[in-house]
């Protein structure tokens, strides 16, 4: 079939789903400007921008605490004496681990500028880099573990380093696919130079918390010798550090979607018809009425869209193992199901609609099936890809911080490194997000409306539904081999019963 014939019937197909079964949301984006309307916004998932406000607040009065505590003067507060049975209190002070986290902060921050200001002319390289080298990075880390004594963190690297590897050789025939998504994301983004500004703000409200963060954590290590106790306020004090930086990052994420969304509509950021002042209104609505709805996406989103990569991966080379396949499968069902309610693409309906998280999450997913762009959704790893420019990004940072706490603290160096490693991927995760943003928006246009994407870029678009005529005819295929193989084995039963 020629790509021309391929684009009409994929454009066709899809346009017609759409208004099949979403009604009137075709109208809504022939009339971009309306979705910015202040009468259509209303405060979503207020519960939870209640909850992270509190937690924020909350964790700055304990971060104060446990860092004046050992700043300058051991047990400044007088509150060793209520972790005498938790934690084995030492002399060491705050001030002798925050300019570590100082360089953490730094690094991450240059890497993450680095990148944004690399993102027209070497992207796409450092993408490429960043799938090819994070195995070897990984690996050496673990050598250096071993070498170190520290034989649990050296297992944990090799294991990440082997998945690391199983995973690129299972997507790897994807990759040319994704690389062409990635590259026409950064066309897009390079041709809103706001969108790197907003970026840049972030970044600098992100490393301002990070100086609060790294304070009460400088305590923390300074508190104690190894203990259980010191371990698990640091487990704490990271998934706090993971949830500002996942609502920061898809804070982004929401304004960039916004944005892209409405230049795709409009044919071009200076068109006519584009609404005024697209920016500060999308960055308006983001912290203010779909705030809430971020913060709770921003709990879960990032783990079940990791796990779903992960088994996707596992699930594709297990071959004709019936029992493990079996196992899999149950476990691919489950994480489906929470990938309703819980996927990246929510973001962009928030930034367009000002929907609630879950039902952005849900309309995005059935836009998605009901015109077969979850089979090129599902195909494309460029989300996988990001992920580990971010996690190469961290492992840069943290072993910047281990490196100087090796020459003067060799007791701590895996508790600084892996804290200052989270703090680095938060920071690249910042630069990434703006790419990441304009693949979501893309492919929502492209459910959306195929001619919103054949305008933009005719070229891509006829690359786009050839691959989903490919993948689509792909997954029949597919399913015509299972049901032919359970109709082989029923008629083998009723053959020779048991």
């Amino acid at each position: 079939m020629s790509d021309s014939n391929i684009s009409s019937s994929s454009s066709d197909s899809a346009s017609v789903a759409t208004v099949d079964q979403n009604g009137g949301r075709s109208q809504s984006i022939t009339d971009g400007g309306q979705t910015f309307s202040p009468e259509l916004r209303h405060w979503r998932d207020v519960f939870w921008l209640a909850i992270f406000i509190i937690h924020l607040v909350g964790l700055g009065f304990v971060l104060a605490v446990l860092g004046l505590n050992r700043f300058k003067k051991s047990d400044r507060l007088n509150i060793d004496r209520y972790t005498n049975r938790v934690w084995e209190n030492n002399n060491g002070l705050t001030e002798n681990y925050w300019p570590k986290y100082a360089v953490a902060g730094g690094a991450g921050a240059v890497l993450g500028w680095t990148w944004l200001l690399l993102l027209g002319s070497r992207a796409n390289q450092m993408m490429k880099v960043s799938v090819h080298i994070l195995t070897t990075y990984l690996a050496v880390i673990s050598v250096l573990c071993f070498w170190c004594e520290q034989f649990f963190w050296g297992v944990a690297f090799a294991t990440g380093a082997a998945l690391q590897f199983l995973y690129v050789i299972s997507v790897i025939d994807r990759l040319p696919f994704t690389m062409l998504v990635l590259q026409k994301a950064v066309k897009m983004v390079w041709s809103l130079p706001e969108v790197m500004r907003v970026a840049y703000a972030f970044m600098v409200v992100m490393l301002l918390w990070m100086g609060i963060w790294s304070f009460g954590a400088s305590g923390v290590v300074a508190s104690s010798r190894g203990d259980l106790g010191r371990w698990w306020l640091l487990v704490v004090l990271s998934v706090s550090l993971f949830w500002t930086g996942a609502v920061l990052c898809n804070t982004v994420h929401v304004i960039v979607s916004g944005l892209v969304f409405l230049v795709l509509i409009h044919g071009g950021r200076n068109a006519s018809s584009m609404p005024p002042n697209s920016l500060m209104k999308s960055l308006r609505y983001a912290v203010t009425t779909s705030f809430g709805s971020i913060c709770y996406g921003s709990l879960f989103t990032a783990a079940i869209r990791t796990l779903r990569w992960e088994i996707r991966g596992f699930r594709s080379k297990i071959g004709n193992n019936e029992c493990l396949l079996c196992c899999v499968d149950f476990l691919f069902q489950l994480v489906e199901t929470l990938v309703r309610f819980f996927n990246k693409y929510a973001y962009v309906q928030i930034a367009v609609y000002g929907k609630g998280f879950n039902r952005s999450a849900r309309d995005a997913w059935e836009l998605f099936q009901s015109t077969g762009v979850e089979a090129l959704v599902a195909y494309d790893c460029s989300g996988a890809v990001l992920l580990m420019s971010t996690v190469l990004g961290g492992l840069i940072t943290g072993t910047c911080a281990g490196v100087w706490t090796w020459i003067t603290w060799r007791d701590r160096v895996v508790m600084v490194g892996s804290t200052a490693m989270l703090m680095g991927m938060v920071l690249v995760g910042l630069a990434m997000v703006v790419v990441e943003s304009a693949v979501t928006s893309i492919y929502i246009c492209y459910a959306e409306d195929p001619s919103l994407i054949q305008r933009w870029d005719p070229q891509f678009f006829n690359q786009l539904s050839e691959t989903l005529h490919q993948r689509l005819q792909h997954r029949s295929a597919r399913a015509r081999e299972v049901l032919t193989h359970n109709q082989l084995d029923g008629h083998m039963q009723d053959t020779y019963p048991l």
